[in-house]
């Protein structure tokens, strides 16, 4: 897990959206973070200190000097842990750290930090669209500063537009970038993920048990590792990850157009979606009324996109999954000779506790070259970064076998 042991500077300011840190910190503690709270005077006018103390179990720093206050706290807050975040920021506090004013704890801790920075501004739309403040947002990110852009919506002033907090679930996703290995830097990776969906007529479909969990932590975790990431995915209840390209399809031919649309483009390919096999060989336009004791369909086999890649591919690594009730092994080895793949993940999906809509994974990774790499049960979080080391290992070995070509 990207938390787990790692301690969080989250900077409160004064705006109403204050009130969402409180929610920011419960979540990072839960994922496993220990969180230090920084308070501005005005962030105590909509939000009491005690309310994050009582969250996260450590005093809150709210002041430079006085008798609740710690030596060196200005420095040694923005360089003793793993990441800060300040949300919400208000126009206020983003001016002084872009014209490098310290003139309270949470801005001087910001001058001497040397770990690396979330900025979540939240305001009313026209301060959000003021050159001045656009002007200082371009000066953070020119430093180095990650700066997550607001939301749209309703805001406390009564106006509608840019400014909103954006939802905690989305601060602790790109939190969690700041904390995860920038080992796919400037690589395009596609995922594929959930089922699809092969229409018999306008309400009944032909499908499988796939909830798409899998291909979703492939992409969520490529993004914090620094990938560029397009996620190709079937019909599911799980809402687009942060940062991630959403192309939403429905059956296999759509989902092969927009893969072999896109395949070119990529350095890898993540094949997680469990894409139906068969369709129906003709839709109906109408529900079909229920009218004999028998009926029978005839079934056309959809085309094997991984197959279809394979001629397209010129460089790429093509990971391929094996989701098998028996000769698990040699099922997935059959697959990987026959669609070319680079990695196959195979997994036995007749445990309860295993694959198909559950949040846990136990898989085997085989390589075309090497040993099987068995995993014990882990998250699926887990098991997509475990998939992700040995995609970064063949990226580095590609890359080195066309260094020596040229």
């Amino acid at each position: 897990m990207a938390f787990l042991g790692k301690r969080i500077l989250l900077g409160v300011t004064g705006g109403i959206a204050a009130y969402k840190a409180a929610e920011v910190a419960r979540r990072l503690i839960g994922a496993g973070a220990r969180v230090k709270v920084v308070m501005t005077r005005s962030a105590q006018e909509f939000v009491g200190p005690l309310t994050f103390a009582a969250l996260t179990g450590e005093k809150v720093a709210t002041a430079m000097f006085g008798p609740a206050s710690e030596p060196l706290e200005h420095v040694a807050l923005g360089q003793e842990v793993d990441a800060i975040v300040v949300a919400p920021a208000t126009a206020n506090f983003i001016g002084k750290v872009a014209g490098g004013i310290g003139d309270d704890l949470l801005t001087t801790i910001m001058l001497a930090a040397t770990r690396p920075v979330l900025i979540c501004p939240a305001m009313n739309a026209g301060m959000w669209a003021n050159l001045v403040v656009q002007g200082n947002l371009a000066r953070l990110k020119g430093r180095g500063l990650m700066v997550m852009e607001p939301a749209a919506g309703p805001l406390a002033c009564g106006a509608v537009g840019l400014g909103r907090l954006p939802e905690p679930d989305l601060i602790v996703e790109a939190v969690a970038g700041l904390l995860s290995p920038q080992d796919l830097t400037g690589r395009q990776v596609l995922v594929t993920a959930g089922p699809t969906h092969e229409d018999f007529d306008p309400v009944r479909f032909l499908t499988n048990r796939s909830s798409g969990k899998q291909g979703y932590a492939l992409a969520r975790v490529a993004w914090r590792r620094g990938a560029g990431v397009t996620l190709v995915s079937g019909p599911t209840s799980l809402p687009a990850p942060y940062g991630v390209k959403y192309v939403a399809v429905r059956s296999a031919r759509d989902m092969g157009v927009e893969v072999k649309a896109r395949f070119p483009e990529v350095d890898v390919l993540l094949m997680a979606a469990a894409v139906s096999d068969y369709r129906p060989t003709q839709a109906e336009v109408r529900k079909i009324k229920r009218s004999q004791e028998e009926m029978a369909f005839h079934l056309t086999q959809n085309p094997d996109i991984l197959k279809q890649v394979a001629g397209l591919k010129s460089g790429q690594i093509v990971v391929g999954f094996a989701a098998e009730t028996h000769d698990l092994e040699a099922e997935a080895r059959r697959k990987m000779r026959e669609k070319h793949l680079d990695l196959i993940v195979a997994n036995d999906v007749n445990r309860p506790d295993s694959g198909f809509q559950v949040d846990t994974n136990e898989v085997t990774l085989i390589p075309r070259i090497g040993a099987p790499v068995p995993l014990p049960l882990l998250s699926k979080e887990e098991v997509a970064a475990k998939i992700l080391d040995q995609v970064v290992a063949l990226l580095e070995t590609r890359d080195g076998d066309h260094a020596k070509n040229t």
